[in-house]
């Protein structure tokens, strides 16, 4: 292989998943120019890979906005400045790690002669060269990912996440952290994604807050998005102790690396969360209504998951918004954890 293209181009977790493929695919072609599709928002996570040759943007947000706006021609005309790009640079392999009809359309607008992608309910099979399943090693981290590398003759050895952080965002971070009063060591709390089903409950993660900063004598930093702001600032009033909300306050890249110096971190099924695995840092991740990876790169990763006869439902609860399988996790099942993952000769 001399030319290939990884796109991924949303999804914090994902990115941070398949991010193993980056250095399996260069310890096997150490000549080979690779290069990542990605929008814009996640290339904090990307472009100080020193594996990686190239970011190609695709502005997902610009695209829809156009679309919305019926500015069909400028859209067409977006199209094509890609569809010029890629085939500029000659891939030979465009692989698609989402499964979406985006995705295989943009592996189609490569010219890549060899397009590889997973398989979905998603139209647009025929513009791919090779559809492949998601593979055979269920409930692991990345393992649809480590499926991909095997499918390409390759036989990946330690597949865990390959982020990379700036020097000037760990610096920031660090700035950051003291100019709010952080002193010392800090767990971070990832209470926010995109789907109500996959939360845990405020009042819950108040709580958890309060018992850490008491029983482990940690500060406790939030982090999440601009969007998750107003449901942060209900946490934050419900806690009695100190909670450092800085929901909305870094960008990608800073929230990475205030993870990457915790000494704890817990969240729900969100990339943050997913960040503390890649980083090794001691994580608790709670699990619902998605399908959870059970085993993981880190042996400092535990996954609270109590299955329920509905689980998984992904996207369709029929739960009536009770939402049982993450009420069933209680804030004592994860002290519990905590106290486990801060005891190094237990995990």
């Amino acid at each position: 292989m001399k030319r290939i293209l990884i796109i991924r181009p949303t999804a914090i977790g994902d990115i941070v998943m398949a991010s193993p493929m980056i250095q399996e695919m260069r310890n096997a072609w150490p000549n080979a120019y690779i290069a990542w599709l990605a929008d814009p928002s996640v290339s904090d996570l990307l472009r100080h890979n020193p594996s990686l040759d190239e970011i190609i943007y695709w502005p997902k947000a610009r695209y829809k906005k156009l679309a919305k706006k019926g500015r069909w021609f400028e859209l067409a005309g977006e199209v094509i400045n890609i569809r010029r790009k890629l085939r500029r640079l000659r891939f030979d392999l465009a692989i698609d790690a989402q499964g979406l009809f985006r995705s295989r359309l943009l592996a189609w607008l490569s010219g890549a002669p060899e397009r590889i992608g997973f398989d979905s309910k998603e139209p647009g099979r025929c513009l791919m060269t090779r559809v492949i399943s998601r593979g055979y090693k269920k409930g692991y981290m990345s393992s649809e990912y480590y499926y991909m590398m095997e499918v390409l003759g390759l036989s990946p050895a330690s597949f865990k996440p390959d982020i990379h952080l700036s020097e000037t965002d760990m610096e920031k971070t660090g700035k950051k952290l003291n100019g709010v009063g952080v002193d010392g060591d800090y767990a971070v709390i990832c209470p926010f994604t995109t789907r109500p089903q996959k939360h845990w409950f405020v009042n819950r993660w108040a709580e958890l807050s309060d018992e850490i900063e008491k029983q482990n004598h940690l500060s406790v930093v939030m982090l999440g998005g601009p969007n998750d702001a107003g449901y942060s600032r209900r946490i934050e009033s419900l806690a009695k102790g100190r909670l450092y909300n800085l929901t909305g306050q870094m960008t990608l890249g800073q929230a990475a690396a205030v993870i990457k110096t915790a000494a704890l971190v817990i969240g729900v099924d969100t990339g943050l969360t997913h960040l503390g695995t890649a980083f090794e840092r001691p994580t608790a991740a709670l699990f619902g209504a998605t399908c959870p990876y059970l085993r993981t790169s880190s042996r400092r990763t535990v996954v609270l998951y109590k299955q329920m006869p509905c689980s998984p439902c992904r996207r369709r609860p029929v739960c009536s918004d009770e939402y049982t399988c993450m009420y069933d996790i209680s804030v004592d099942d994860v002290v519990k954890i905590v106290d486990k993952l801060l005891t190094p000769t237990v995990i």
